[in-house]
């Protein structure tokens, strides 16, 4: 990906401090996206930050952790359906945008597999269905279970609505393996779009807002009666667990769905070099408006599944795919106002409120226009005219003013330097070091502003932490208002305190005596959350899904990490520990350290503890030789680079290290093995040939042959 000039001129502390800014951003983007089916940001607007962000990586390679934005998929699921575990992950897929980008992305992979320019490599170019992802299982060749994605590894059971789907099969043909979960996308067309949003509004019923909400509307509806009504329509395109495998390449699959009776795309094709792919790209770029159904790009993916496995995943998506987007549509509309949210960490965000304008047929308000910088960049004014894109999604990017149709009275927007909600003095935080400010504004209230207290709130009982049912965001603001909930304790003690209290709840409007008790017993069954759920649930900086995954596998029980973050001062041994984790690095160590330091942190987490009691997180691959342990490569690896040998250990449940220390259980060392070798000599570490640890893991095929 190209590094946009203005990265240029950064710091590396004003870079790391962006690269945390965006990270916040994202999640609640995510959330609305992907839970609630209402974005509150544009498919363009949101490439954009996570260009920039890819960008700041690529420009700062000391920022690459496992919690980067490119790694995140999804939301945990809706609270209204029942969860289903899958059991391979549904991840999302990562995206670019420029002819120069796709050439990068068949070198990334060449160079990844150590393949040479001249070596053959197919790869399957195919349209990107703008619609809502899904599982469908078979056993035995009928359906007995179907999800949504959500957050990749726990998604909704909608097995009764996709049931009223006719193009789905509830039973395969042919001879289809014992266990085949079949995935795609569903989705809606454009004629079926307009007719249902004729009847809803004939119905005094809410319209949608473009095809793709409608389909995701129309799957999570609780009466599959609904959905039954709704003309939804299905492509399949991947599989998860499979009994067995019917084809060795992505095109025979494919032709396996369609032979099984599986409804796929007729424009997937196959090619052999990035001209074929490119042209590709062009044909179904200019067949996009008479397809019938809307698609936002065109996804490549490596033809050879023995490939795809040497390739594997990073913790968001596929190293052996990626989504290849189409520009985005534009239009100008007016900026009336700009309002100011206050999220869970104090930041400020100023939000723009538009006049509403139809932008590709989909109608859009508002958009976020990230931090003050941004305003300024762009003199963004209350009252200008502003030409906004879209690539799909409701909500645009604010491209820029059109100065000359600028009202005179027109004013440079002054961001404000105290907090809407508790008017406490809102900063930029300096950087003892570099001098510089933080790009983002954060109020200093902290324990004082009701936006920050609500925000953690609703944060660690969120479906992706403690999963807390009932206690959705506007239960969360009421019980703030009325006193009952002020810390994370204080929801384990709600029953025992305010029964009495919460018993008027019925009076109010959408809640009985029943949901109170239903809350009462959620709250009681998330008493023993999995370790990552609740590390992530803390609300740490730089602690999202991912690094709280790699916490709690390295730890294993929230007591031996308080200890080690406790003492993981700068230059103690205890910041080693953490700096050592893979991908980790000394932004989030300090973090972490700062949040076990803050006493109020620790009063929390005490009062806390006496009603929660985390438990181990299940491991991955736990029946496997190398599960749990800590293993470092070091030297020239010749059967497999060392990007792969990382990605398939931590397949296996191992934790890949940077370093050797006192608590590596295994070196694997190649030519050319320095320093680290020593160290592990030093230190009576095992130390092993590339060779054994194929033999090791169960691999000692001929990976040079695949």
């Amino acid at each position: 990906m190209k590094k946009p000039a203005s990265i240029d001129g950064l710091s590396a502390a004003q870079a790391r401090r962006e690269h945390a800014r965006l990270g916040s951003e994202i999640a609640a983007h995510d959330q609305s996206y992907y839970a609630e089916d209402a974005p509150t940001i544009s498919d363009a607007e949101y490439d954009a930050l996570r260009q920039r962000y890819e960008a700041l990586e690529g420009a700062f390679p000391g920022l690459v952790t496992p919690e980067s934005l490119t790694k995140k998929v999804g939301v945990a699921p809706s609270e209204k359906f029942a969860k289903v575990r899958h059991k391979v992950p549904m991840l999302s897929l990562g995206n670019i945008f420029s002819d120069e980008e796709v050439v990068d992305f068949v070198a990334r992979v060449r160079r990844f597999l150590g393949l040479g320019l001249d070596a053959p490599l197919a790869i399957t170019a195919e349209p990107k269905i703008d619609g809502l992802s899904c599982s469908l299982r078979y056993e035995r060749g009928e359906l007995v279970q179907a999800a949504t994605r959500g957050d990749g590894y726990e998604g909704e059971d909608v097995t009764a609505n996709v049931r009223t789907i006719g193009e789905i099969p509830h039973v395969l043909k042919g001879d289809p393996p014992q266990v085949f979960e079949v995935r795609g996308e569903v989705y809606m067309t454009r004629a079926d779009f307009a007719g249902l949003n004729v009847r809803q509004a004939e119905a005094g019923k809410t319209v949608f807002a473009n095809p793709r909400n409608s389909a995701a509307g129309s799957l999570r509806q609780l009466d599959p009666a609904i959905t039954a009504q709704r003309p939804l329509h299905f492509f399949a395109y991947a599989w998860g667990e499979a009994s067995a495998q019917p084809a060795d390449t992505q095109m025979g699959m494919v032709a396996a769905f369609k032979h099984f009776g599986l409804p796929v795309n007729p424009l997937m094709a196959l090619c052999h070099s990035v001209e074929d792919l490119l042209a590709h790209y062009r044909q179904i770029e200019s067949m996009r408006a008479s397809l019938g159904y809307d698609i936002d790009g065109v996804v490549y993916k490596v033809d050879s599944l023995a490939l795809q496995e040497r390739l594997g995943f990073v913790s968001r998506s596929p190293r052996w795919a990626t989504a290849h987007k189409f520009p985005a549509e534009k239009a100008t509309t007016v900026v009336r106002d700009i309002e100011i949210n206050v999220g869970r960490t104090g930041a400020l965000t100023p939000v723009a409120r538009l006049d509403p304008v139809t932008v590709g047929g989909v109608v859009v308000s508002n958009a976020t226009l990230h931090n003050e910088d941004e305003i300024a960049r762009k003199d963004i004014r209350i009252g200008d005219t502003v030409t906004i894109q879209r690539a799909g999604d409701v909500i645009p990017q604010v491209l820029g003013p059109v100065l000359d149709k600028r009202p005179k009275t027109a004013k440079p927007y002054v961001f404000p330097q105290i907090c809407p909600v508790c008017g406490s003095a809102a900063v930029r935080e300096i950087d003892s070091k570099t001098g510089t400010a933080d790009v983002v504004r954060r109020c200093t209230g902290r324990l004082v502003c009701a936006a920050q207290a609500i925000e953690g709130l609703k944060h660690f009982a969120s479906r992706n932490a403690l999963d807390i049912e009932g206690l959705g965001d506007k239960q969360i603001e009421l019980f703030f208002r009325e006193g009952l909930i002020r810390t994370p304790a204080d929801i384990f003690t709600l029953e025992a305190r305010d029964w009495e209290s919460l018993k008027k709840l019925k009076d109010r409007e959408g809640y009985g005596e029943t949901s109170v008790k239903n809350l009462f017993a959620a709250i009681d069954a998330s008493r023993k959350p999995p370790l990552n759920r609740f590390i992530f649930a803390l609300g740490i900086r730089h602690v999202g899904e991912t690094n709280a995954r790699r916490l709690a596998r390295h730890f294993g029980s929230f007591e031996a990490l308080r200890a080690v973050a406790q003492a993981a001062s700068e230059g103690s041994e205890a910041r080693a520990e953490i700096n050592n984790i893979e991908g980790f690095g000394e932004v989030v160590a300090e973090a972490i350290y700062d949040f076990f330091a803050e006493k109020h942190n620790e009063e929390v987490l005490d009062s806390l503890l006496e009603h929660v009691a985390p438990q181990p997180m299940e491991e991955i691959a736990a029946s496997s030789p190398v599960a749990g342990k800590t293993v470092v490569f070091t030297g020239s690896l010749e059967r497999m680079t060392r990007d792969e040998a990382k990605a398939r250990a931590e397949r296996l449940g191992a934790k890949v290290a940077a370093s050797v220390s006192k608590k590596t259980d295994l070196v694997v060392a190649g030519p050319g093995a320095g320093s680290k070798l020593a160290k592990a000599a030093e230190l009576g570490v095992e130390t092993i040939s590339e060779e054994d640890w194929l033999k090791l893991i169960g691999r000692t095929d001929s990976l040079g042959d695949s």
